[in-house]
């Protein structure tokens, strides 16, 4: 009966969510409390589920989320997001237009959203596809797919650290699995753009605005270099960290300490907040303020902590009410391995649209059943949290906000985003199910 209640509330998730419109946070809270009483928990304990699953999954990751989404609104804002664009056009050739917009979206989407990140990237994209006379259409899915690849699997952001959070992952194993996987996921989308979706023609003029390049020679943004620290330099703290695993001691210990301090998550975003106040040609304070930018940012960032809290009740609901082992003894016997979170997060990004609410609703599920489903290890669950993200990119369509995005903005009719970016997001994810695959059987 509790694989049944599961079952069925993760079907009401997905009802409240997409048919009635309600939010995700107050759809995981009460669906929680629901299966929490359905299984018959005293009700004490389905309290206590409450603020141990709420708060101590914000107490790991909540600053985490903030700190990304601040570094992203300054990106954003100041211009450094178009100079990283401009500069991996120029390394990577017009002539190559699909290739060049997937790598800008990758590289952009780490730090902005998604959805922001096509807008902000959409007129560059037009440009170049009307000067050198091809259709929009591949252009455009290889930006949506570059986007959507760094934004479900490589941290800092929220989705993926959300997901590392519930899972208790090393977020800098996750990073360092994340890269290599959602490159190859997004080479396997490069070639999806370039060899089928380019066939359908596209004007560079149709969609809701003229075609219009981005202006290279814009004073006010910062340079390449200043743009890309707030990025680089909290990635390179957190894998540093993590990969070296500083456990020296003697002479070295307080070389150790203060790697193992600065490259906490927190701290290291933190670093790369404070590195995003070079970016401004002027630093006003007003940008500072809450009514500035980083008061938008916070904003921006409280409806991912809410989801993220309420993923966390509904995951220490299911463990405390002993689902957990039950289900994961069951699942262990159909030897699907690391398909297993795959299969989940692409069926609950299909049906209800949000790629985090698909990362941390899946996590959730799967957190309590790690130990008996044998990912135990911090490369296994690290493995896990990227198997998640390649589900969490399949499939988008109609329900799914940034399928709007992508086809409005190009000028694509429903039929053609779903024969194009559906489909293009369906490979993106598969690949990068079968990296995560091969790369759990030479680790694990």
């Amino acid at each position: 009966m509790e694989i049944l209640y599961l079952i069925v509330a993760v079907l009401f998730i997905v009802l409240l969510t997409t048919r009635l419109k309600v939010h995700p946070f107050l759809a995981l809270l009460i669906i929680s409390i629901a299966y929490g009483l359905f299984a018959g928990m005293p009700l004490l304990e389905i309290t206590l589920a409450i603020n141990e699953g709420f708060g101590g999954t914000l107490g790991k990751i909540g600053l985490i989320i903030v700190l990304g989404v601040i570094i992203g609104a300054f990106l954003e804002n100041t211009g450094g997001a178009q100079t990283i664009a401009m500069k991996v056009l120029s390394l990577i050739g017009k002539k190559r237009i699909p290739l060049a917009m997937g790598a800008i979206g990758y590289i952009v989407s780490i730090p902005v959203f998604a959805d922001s990140g096509f807008m902000l990237l959409h007129p560059l994209n037009k440009g170049l596809s009307k000067k050198a006379g091809i259709s929009l259409a591949g252009a455009a899915i290889a930006l949506g797919l570059g986007l959507m690849a760094s934004h479900t699997m490589v941290p800092p952001t929220p989705g993926p650290i959300a997901a590392a959070g519930i899972l208790e992952a090393n977020l800098g194993l996750v990073i360092a699995f994340g890269i290599p996987v959602s490159l190859i996921a997004l080479a396997a989308g490069i070639l999806f753009a370039s060899k089928y979706a380019s066939r359908t023609y596209i004007d560079p003029e149709k969609g809701d605005t003229p075609a219009t390049e981005m202006k290279a020679d814009n004073t006010e943004a910062p340079g390449i270099m200043r743009s890309s620290l707030p990025i680089l330099i909290p990635i390179f703290l957190i894998v540093l960290k993590s990969v070296l695993g500083v456990q020296s001691k003697g002479e070295l210990s307080r070389i150790s300490e203060i790697i193992n301090f600065v490259g906490e998550p927190v701290i290291a975003l933190l670093i790369g907040v404070f590195l995003c106040l070079l970016l401004p040609k002027r630093l006003n304070k007003d940008m500072l303020s809450s009514a500035g930018w980083v008061g938008k940012a916070i904003k921006d960032a409280a409806s991912i902590l809410l989801i993220t809290g309420a993923g966390g009740i509904f995951g220490t609901v299911l463990q405390m009410s002993g689902i957990a082992d039950l289900l994961g003894n069951a699942l262990q016997d159909l030897n699907i391995g690391i398909f297993l979170p795959f299969i989940l997060a692409a069926a609950l990004k299909t049906a209800q649209g949000s790629s985090t609410v698909a990362l941390v609703t899946t996590a959730s599920i799967i957190a309590p059943m790690m130990p008996s489903l044998g990912y135990d290890s911090e490369i296994q669950k690290a493995l896990v949290v990227v198997a998640i993200g390649s589900g969490s990119a399949m499939v988008s369509h109609a329900n799914d906000s940034f399928f709007w995005v992508v086809t409005q903005m190009s000028g694509m009719n429903v039929k053609t985003g779903y024969r194009l970016f559906g489909l293009g997001t369906s490979v993106l994810g598969i690949t990068g199910a079968i990296a995560v695959f091969i790369i759990s059987l030479l680790f694990t």
